[in-house]
């Protein structure tokens, strides 16, 4: 059997979730200009082509809207979402239960589960917390790359800053209540300080939605060894990011293999049991970035173009030798299992 019929029928046979991703940053920006439907046109026919059944989508905050507009901006991205499925019924649906991605994948729709990329919509109010909750939203990223109330980020690249600190008081019964709620905890951005934190804290595993290792890429957005065993110890998963520097030291080298390669590291660290995909795909919304003096300066890209391109990923691992049910856990079953015990 040829490698294209086989990945073919991989995906096909088995659950696909990306654990990680911005589209609401994009559909809020497209129906504020009179769009509609922007999820059902726009990204659902690359969702078909790569399989993808579960999509995480993050409550992201520009820098823009910090502090005072923060509450409405995330409140702002679920209207949208909830706008979307009303208009797309018979395609996607908002997921707050286990019960309710196995029925949206009965149905053959697209699962959305709602994820908070910084807290910064709560500022320092737990009470708003629960209505997130109501709303949907069942992950929490504590912060982004940057400090807010509960935690500090960790940047993308070396900056000038004072003392790096871990979580606050705040931080810390947020996670207390975000747990009693049957929310759980993601750790992708955190400064190391706040990951162990975090660590002590929750009772619950965690998961690094969209992070690398450290070892083969060494910046602070890359998850070190002990990191990876630590989440691994939990039976956590950690999300495969597809940014160009955060898969090659060599940003315009990533490719593919280079990003398979992460998954080996993981697998040969850890096991099987703990590796996913959380890929972040972000060119479709650099169009409202302002450019750069140099465009080459901090140049990103996304080392796949695409949803659709996923099962360049699953050729990968089938020509390094991995099986069926080894790739099944790696596209999707890994994550599952923790939305299973968590939701």
């Amino acid at each position: 059997m040829d490698l294209l019929k086989t990945t073919d029928q991989i995906h096909k046979k088995f659950p696909i979730v990306d654990a990680h991703s911005d589209i609401l940053f994009d559909v809020v920006r497209q129906r504020q200009l009179g769009r509609k439907r922007v999820i059902e046109t726009d990204y659902l026919p690359q969702f078909i082509r790569g399989g993808v059944n579960i999509i995480v989508a993050s409550l992201f905050i520009d820098d823009m809207f910090i502090p005072e507009m923060s509450l409405r901006r995330a409140l702002d991205q679920i209207g949208s979402l909830y706008m979307e499925i009303d208009e797309s019924k018979d395609k996607i649906m908002l997921c707050k239960s286990y019960k309710d991605i196995e029925k949206v994948m009965n149905d053959n729709k697209i699962a959305i589960l709602l994820s908070f990329e910084g807290v910064e919509p709560l500022y320092n109010d737990l009470n708003l917390l629960k209505v997130f909750y109501e709303l949907g939203v069942r992950l929490v990223g504590l912060s982004w790359s940057r400090r807010n109330y509960a935690a500090d980020g960790c940047y993308f690249t070396p900056m000038k800053e004072g003392k790096k600190g871990g979580l606050t008081a705040f931080g810390v019964a947020l996670i207390e209540m975000a747990e009693s709620l049957g929310m759980f905890m993601d750790v992708s951005h955190l400064n190391d300080e706040g990951f162990w934190d975090v660590l002590e804290v929750t009772k619950k595993p965690i998961i690094a939605s969209h992070s690398n290792c450290r070892n083969l890429v060494p910046v602070m957005r890359n998850l070190t060894d002990e990191q990876i065993k630590a989440i691994a110890k939990r039976q956590g998963v950690i999300g495969m990011n597809i940014a160009n520097k955060f898969v090659a030291n060599e940003g315009d080298l990533a490719n593919t293999e280079r990003l398979v390669d992460h998954i080996d590291y993981i697998v040969n660290l850890v096991g099987i049991n703990h590796v996913g995909f959380g890929f972040d795909f972000c060119d479709q919304l650099r169009k409202y970035d302002l450019p750069k003096p140099n465009p080459s300066d901090n140049k990103f890209f996304d080392t796949l173009s695409g949803h659709g391109k996923i099962k360049n990923i699953t050729k990968e691992l089938i020509n390094r030798g991995y099986k069926e049910e080894d790739i099944k856990l790696i596209l999707g079953g890994n994550f599952l299992r923790v939305y299973k015990e968590l939701l």
